[in-house]
């Protein structure tokens, strides 16, 4: 390729070409490109649709190197729009790798290149090509959203203007172009600062909805459908208009139009339902016929009325007399097609020795611990409606079993008598496609339909398990998922008549010789383990012993779902499993992987969620593998905090970490610290994980900050010597990650900024984590703890109180409280009347442990002190402590001394008065226990 001779030629390359030519006589003459250098771009470009991956990255390379010349971007646009002789999928390609500039380097073009590429697109838009004209209006939009609406005020002005064009290709251009723009700006159309240009755009597209072309009706509704969940009042003031113009293209016998028509009818559920009721039974009727049309793009787009109508309150009323109609057709449109098949491979029935492609193992994101009072983590959601993800992740035949999902909650078992004549034929069809579909609608009733369904379970359960047994692998596959929706119901019935030969069938189907049943018998028996819990102790060696053995026989993907389905039994079983036999057979092959992983491989992420359940519920009996597992996850956190500062400091030299590293070990040491309690003081006392862990305190990333609470709990429970000399320094961070709105460490702010968003779940687990801590500290400090507690009481008192915070942080929040007025009931009693109602409301229901024994004790020290902040709801004090199962003696004592100190107080007949307001197990519960 031609280059400037010089620094010289380089510094013009902005007026003329970086690849020789002359300097054009007037600035006012167009660019020209040099006929040599516009060669080597074209063999570029057709060099990079070359099938070989090596050539490809050469030519990337080459290409990425291009931009360091203003005007590569030139050439590209005017290979795009000017070299017509050119075929199409080159021309196309050269506008994609501008597109990429723009998104990329944008802000780097000089202005002459800038105004070059806008002219070149606006007066190109009608290219006779539909590929170039599609190119290009996804080159207009890319610029438009990188802030140039504002600084390209001709663009939407001209693009309305082509509309009216009586050359098809420059109004199909135009509004192609038109329709990405409101795709990707839609918020930007709707302000101020561009003069609403909504206000003009959208009666010009109603205009459109009829026009001869169904191209042009398509890009007209998907344009205005882009402003319909927003309320855009542009639209609102039209809405009627915009309706009756849908009910005209009802029919459409474009496919495209059909489908747009379907998604606005859809969206206008659920902003404007007001407007649709009038029209409901024409509406319904349409959208039975939509969801059996021949297009599967519009079935699909109508499958979604179902869903959304589900959400409504009117459904009930609206569907009762179409049931009938309503679920022959959802259940019909989850068989599977011949193209389903022949995409998940249906007809391959053994493939466990063919190696996974990499490309096909989704990625995996950690889920950070969150503490509950009850010790119980939240599980994977298992109930994804099967499994046929080879398939794009949405379409018809998972809408369909979503919607009789969705429609079951709502009509629970009134869908039964329309429902069970279906599945009576399609469960014994001998079309195993049949067959098939059954067993899925069978699992996406489960919920909603799960009382009407108990009297066929005993019949329907045992024709499952046998159904594990078939002969075609789809068939087996969604069998084992049906199953985990009735596992609730398994585990509480005799274990020898469904548990055990359920779990024999499904453990061997976790060995079969399919891949998609392996997974599903994996990911089947981890919803069992979870529902199971302790009852599956006795054949824990039955079960581990097929575990183990699989990972011998699984390919890459399933041996990942192999390590949830072993951190759920350590979950579900706890400490059982700290057995010799167990030990023996279960850590060797974890240990074997774990060392096999290098530090930046993702794999370790399952393994590591996995070893935390593993160590926690084998405590002492994980000792003889804690160091090596310990040390490595120190060093996992240290390398992840270095990177991070690295690439903070020289953000052009060092690309930042993925903290999900950071977050899973973090993890790993809680559930060591958790498991070996005490015993793993040696490990905290020879490293520096409590420095690191101040570092993690103050991250930018929530997750981060989340686990480190998370762990600082731990630690302080396991070896609160090693953190006491930190306590100082920890405070003030966990005081400023009180607020789950908004988490700001105003003494970190230059370090790292953090930013919240009003009640975001991130900072809400941030927060709940944080308040468990300071209750931790809370204990081991005791009344040490006086000079913090100004520092967090008050945002204690605020969460407690807010409306709509959510049932975990309420009772870790009334815990923590309670905890800190047990250690400094002087500091905390003073505030009592502000927290005695929603603290007694959020401990009622949580069950006896020993964190709610420190709480109460902490509420009756604060009693003592302060009587009269709890009297105005006595009432609510009473209930709680009459949600006590079996408190111990002493806390028993107290709560008497309570009770009957307020009685004598009020007197007798007051107390009676008083006493009739409660319902009547209270009254008896409190009377019989204490005496009231």
């Amino acid at each position: 390729m031609v280059r400037p001779s010089s620094r010289g030629a380089q510094a013009q390359c902005a007026h003329f070409s970086i690849f020789g030519g002359k300097k054009p006589e007037s600035v006012k003459m167009e660019w020209q490109p040099d006929p040599a250098g516009l060669q080597q771009i074209l063999q570029l470009l057709k060099e990079s649709q070359s099938p070989d991956t090596e050539t490809q990255r050469a030519v990337q390379q080459k290409l990425e190197s291009l931009n360091q010349y203003p005007d590569f971007n030139n050439y590209l646009i005017y290979v795009l729009t000017k070299l017509k002789t050119e075929d199409e999928p080159t021309r196309s390609l050269s506008g994609l790798i501008l597109k990429n500039n723009v998104k990329a380097h944008y802000t780097n073009f000089p202005a002459q290149v800038t105004d070059f590429v806008k002219k070149e697109c606006l007066a190109n838009i009608g290219d006779p090509s539909p590929l170039i004209r599609a190119t290009i209006g996804i080159l207009i939009t890319t610029i438009a959203s990188k802030g140039e609406l504002q600084n390209w005020p001709e663009l939407l002005p001209h693009l309305c203007s082509l509309l009216d064009s009586n050359d098809y290709n420059i109004c199909e251009g135009a509004f192609g172009a038109l329709q990405k723009v409101c795709e990707d700006s839609a918020e930007l159309l709707d302000c101020d600062a561009l003069n609403r240009p909504l206000n003009t755009m959208i009666p010009k597209f109603l205009q459109y909805f009829k026009h001869t072309s169904a191209k042009i009706r398509s890009h007209a509704i998907a344009c205005v459908n882009q402003f319909i969940i927003s309320r855009t009042q542009a639209l609102m003031v039209h809405i009627d208009v915009f309706i009756e113009n849908l009910f005209a293209l009802a029919n459409d016998e474009d496919p495209e139009v059909r489908k747009n028509v379907c998604r606005a009818l859809v969206m206008l559920q659920e902003v404007r339902m007001d407007r649709l009721i009038p029209h409901m039974h024409n509406i319904v009727e349409y959208m039975l016929l939509r969801t059996q049309d021949g297009d599967e793009t519009v079935a699909l787009e109508a499958c979604e009325f179902w869903l959304t109508l589900a959400e409504q309150p009117i459904c009930k009323e609206v569907l009762s007399g179409y049931l009938d109609r309503v679920i022959p057709v959802l259940v019909n449109n989850t068989r599977y097609s011949e193209i389903d098949i022949i995409l998940l491979k249906g007809d391959v029935e053994e493939d466990e020795q063919i190696p996974d492609r990499e490309e096909d193992i989704r990625p995996r994101f950690h889920k950070a611990k969150t503490h509950t009072p009850s010790e119980e983590q939240d599980g994977q959601d298992s109930d994804d409606l099967d499994d046929d993800e080879a398939l794009s992740d949405w379409n018809l035949r998972k809408c369909s079993a979503a919607a009789l999902d969705v429609l079951a909650n709502v009509f629970r078992d009134d869908l039964l008598p329309n429902l069970l004549p279906i599945l009576k034929e399609t469960l014994f069809h001998p079309d195993w496609e049949a067959k098939e579909s059954g067993i899925l609608v069978l699992g996406a009733i489960a919920e909603g339909c799960m009382n009407g369904m108990v009297q066929h379970l005993p019949d329907l359960v045992p024709f499952l398990i046998k159904s594990l047994s078939e002969k075609k692998a789809l068939v087996r596959s969604i069998t084992c998922w049906t199953l985990s929706r009735y596992a609730h119901w398994i585990v509480q019935q005799q274990h020898e008549l469904y548990l055990k030969p359920l779990m024999t069938e499904l453990l061997k189907r976790v060995l079969d010789t399919n891949k998609r049943v392996q997974e599903a018998a994996c990911s089947a028996f981890a919803t069992l383990e979870e529902e199971a819990c302790t009852e599956l102790v006795p054949y824990l060696g039955y079960i581990l012993e097929t575990l183990v053995y699989a990972f011998n026989k699984y390919q890459h993907k399933n041996l990942l779902i192999l390590y949830d389905a072993i951190g759920t039994l350590a979950d579900s079983v706890g400490n059982h499993l700290n057995k010799a036999e167990y030990i023996n057979m279960l850590m060797p092959p974890l240990i074997a992987k774990w060392n096999s992983l290098r530090d930046e491989d993702k794999d370790l992420f399952p393994l590591l969620e996995c070893l935390s359940s593993v160590a926690t519920a084998l405590q002492s009996g994980f000792l003889p593998y804690s160091e090596p597992v310990y040390q490595r996850c120190v060093n996992l956190v240290q390398q992840n905090l270095q990177q991070s500062m690295a690439a903070l400091s020289q953000p052009d030299q060092f690309e930042p970490p993925d903290k999900d590293f950071m977050i899973v070990a973090l993890d790993l040491l809680s559930g060591l610290a958790e498991g070996l309690n005490e015993q793993i003081e040696p490990l905290v006392s020879s490293s520096n994980i409590l420095s690191l862990l101040f570092q993690c305190m103050q991250d930018k990333m929530p997750e981060v900050r989340q686990s480190s609470f998370a762990l600082l709990g731990d630690l302080t429970k396991a070896c609160f010597q090693h953190v006491k000399p930190c306590i100082a320094d920890y405070m003030p961070i966990l005081g400023a990650n009180l607020n789950p709105e908004f988490v700001l460490l105003p003494f970190a702010a230059d370090f790292m900024p953090i930013l919240g968003a009003n009640l975001n779940p991130e900072f809400i687990s941030v927060c709940n984590n944080a308040t468990w801590a300071i209750g931790e500290i809370s204990i081991q400090m005791g009344a040490d703890m006086q000079p913090y507690v100004a520092l967090v009481l008050s945002q204690l008192v605020d969460i407690i109180n807010r409306p709509g915070t959510p049932k975990t942080l309420l009772e870790n929040t009334a815990i923590t409280i309670g905890r800190l007025g047990y250690v400094c009931p002087q500091e905390v009693a003073p505030m009592l009347q502000q927290f005695i109602r929603p603290w007694c409301t959020s401990l009622r229901n949580i069950r006896d442990n020993e964190e709610k024994d420190s709480a109460f004790r902490g509420i009756c020290s604060m009693i003592h002190v302060n009587p009269g902040g709890v009297v105005q709801d006595f009432i609510f004090f009473c209930d709680a402590v009459a949600s006590w199962v079996n408190p111990k003696e002493d806390l028993k004592e107290m709560f008497f001394r309570i009770l009957h100190g307020f009685k004598n107080q009020v007197g007798e007949e007051n107390w009676r008065r008083f006493s009739d307001q409660f319902p009547l197990p209270l009254k008896e519960r409190l009377s019989t226990q204490y005496g009231v």
